[in-house]
């Protein structure tokens, strides 16, 4: 067995359980490489990103490159002679940095590679109704989520989970995927595939505001899918308008409701404490929502200082 000397790359809160396992493992971790601190929120604070807050706890050397091509960075991280390289949720790498240890540069994706390559493959897993997920170990090349498959290791997907649940059950996944391949690279045992080249592939495109708007005209349980796709983060919105008004409202949390009936998409009826939206095939019954400049509330939560009239819309 090779004693494997790591460098880790990853940023948000997926990369951090990945982190923590390598860390209790007693694996020898040379640098942890994370984004540059931003300003966020009102104040514009400096943000630290959460794989920094925990490689500070636990006193890891940090380096955060603004570009990852930078002749000073590249001499820090050859010093370093880390002789594998374990990526997370982090950005493209140069070849220049893939190709430095000697093991080579790996990456955790959590999707069953070839689907979902991508920014967002959770959420556009549970959008698309997908029943089975998972993630995938593969060495990086020069391309983005194309390289040789390392292992896979699979779950089903619940019909009413959210992004938010799947993720949290993928980390653990990912956690046991990035262990069996430390072991199999230190043993000199492993064994790629390589990903075809002909298969039909569903990609997980960035989310921005566009892709994020529920369309009323959408079969209702594409609605479903979409709101729990991207929740808690960054939610599924609407605007809906009543008497003149017009709000941003995102929706957390909903559940379809098949039903015949002669309304127009986007109809919202107010019955039993239910905020409901008409859907061609049935409704969808809007259980938390957030309305401009007010925290998250259930629907009847909202109804207690919200009144809405019989012609209200969302669009």
């Amino acid at each position: 067995m090779e004693k494997l000397r790591i460098v880790f790359m990853g940023t948000p809160d997926f990369a951090v359980g990945i982190l923590d396992a390598i860390y209790q493992n007693n694996y020898d971790i040379a640098a942890v490489i994370t984004a540059p601190d931003k300003p966020a929120g009102r104040g514009q604070k400096v943000k630290y990103s959460a794989v920094k807050e925990y490689a500070l706890q636990k006193d890891l050397t940090i380096l955060q490159p603004a570009n990852l091509k930078d002749e000073a960075f590249l001499e820090t991280l050859k010093s370093l002679n880390a002789n594998v390289q374990v990526v997370v949720a982090f950005r493209m790498l140069p070849e220049a940095v893939w190709k430095m240890p000697k093991l080579g540069t790996f990456n955790l994706h959590a999707s069953l590679l070839p689907q979902y390559r991508g920014a967002a493959p959770i959420n556009w897993a549970v959008i698309n109704g997908e029943t089975q997920t998972g993630v995938t170990t593969f060495f990086i090349d020069e391309k983005i989520d194309t390289g040789a498959i390392i292992l896979k290791e699979e779950t089903d997907i619940h019909p009413n989970e959210t992004a938010g649940e799947l993720h949290d059950r993928l980390m653990h996944l990912g956690v046991d995927a990035v262990l069996k391949t430390l072991v199999l690279i230190a043993g000199g045992n492993v064994q790629t595939t390589i990903q075809p080249t002909d298969a039909e592939v569903k990609t997980a495109y960035k989310l921005n505001r566009d892709n994020c708007r529920i369309d009323w005209s959408r079969a209702g349980a594409d609605i479903h899918n979409l709101i729990r796709g991207l929740s808690p983060y960054p939610a599924a919105w609407t605007f809906i308008e009543d008497n003149g008004q017009e709000w941003n409202v995102k929706v957390y949390e909903a559940v379809f409701e098949e039903a015949e009936h002669n309304l127009p998409t986007g109809k919202i009826i107010v019955e039993k404490r239910e905020i409901k939206a008409a859907v061609t095939d049935g409704f969808i019954n809007l259980k938390v929502l957030q309305f401009p400049a007010k925290k998250k509330m259930t629907a009847a939560e909202l109804l207690n200082g919200l009144k809405l009239s019989d012609t209200a819309m969302a669009k």
